[in-house]
């Protein structure tokens, strides 16, 4: 059934979407029902079709849509790749714990749901993680052959640093005991000493 076109139908269909993002990263994927999401919205279980195919098409939506926009919103925010990677991995570094702190749930259902994906969807949503990966991948090993980096495996440390950076998501709190823009610049820090670098700053108490 062909999705609700138009300002109507794309405003629930965003309600509904928001509704399932709350929903699955409260239960998860498994124990919410399309009938729990709509009545969250407050429409009637049929009328999610018009809205969407099934549960797994929404999930999928969401993931891709929040990682598409991660891209996105990276490609508008990098420096120029002839830029030093010591400057491009502190950018980096910023712009991902700024964009993840602020959309906890979408990262989370990213990374926990992975495997209630079909395989052609689970395809998709990987490409479009390597394609971040390579982002960060490609600027270590710049660092490396400018001699700003003393890593030794670039996709090890990768791995590593995206692990390390995504995991400010699970347990900032706005309003905790640093602010947003502290948290960042500690992370600045770790992240080139993981990088083998030198760090970019002190960052007192």
């Amino acid at each position: 059934m062909a999705r609700k076109s138009g300002s109507s139908g794309e405003k629930t269909r965003a309600m509904v979407e928001d509704a399932a993002i709350r929903l699955i990263a409260r239960y998860g994927f498994a124990a919410v029902s399309m009938r729990q999401i709509a009545r969250e919205v407050g429409v009637q279980a049929g009328a999610l079709y018009l809205y969407t195919p099934d549960k797994q098409s929404l999930l999928f939506d969401i993931m891709r849509g929040h990682l598409v926009h991660l891209l996105d919103s990276w490609q508008q925010h990098s420096p120029p790749v002839e830029t030093p990677a010591v400057i491009r991995l502190e950018r980096f570094v910023r712009f991902h714990i700024d964009y993840h702190i602020m959309r906890a749930e979408k990262v989370f259902i990213s990374y926990m749901e992975l495997r209630n994906l079909e395989p052609e969807n689970f395809s998709e949503i990987e490409r479009l993680r390597r394609d971040y990966e390579h982002v960060i991948e490609e600027i270590l090993t710049a660092g490396v052959a400018e001699g700003a980096f003393e890593h030794t495996d670039s996709r090890l440390t990768t791995m590593a640093m995206i692990a390390m950076l995504t995991g400010v998501s699970t347990w900032y709190r706005d309003g905790g005991r640093l602010p947003a823009g502290a948290i960042a610049t500690r992370y600045v820090d770790m992240a080139f000493r993981l990088a083998g670098a030198e760090p970019l700053a002190e960052v007192a108490e």
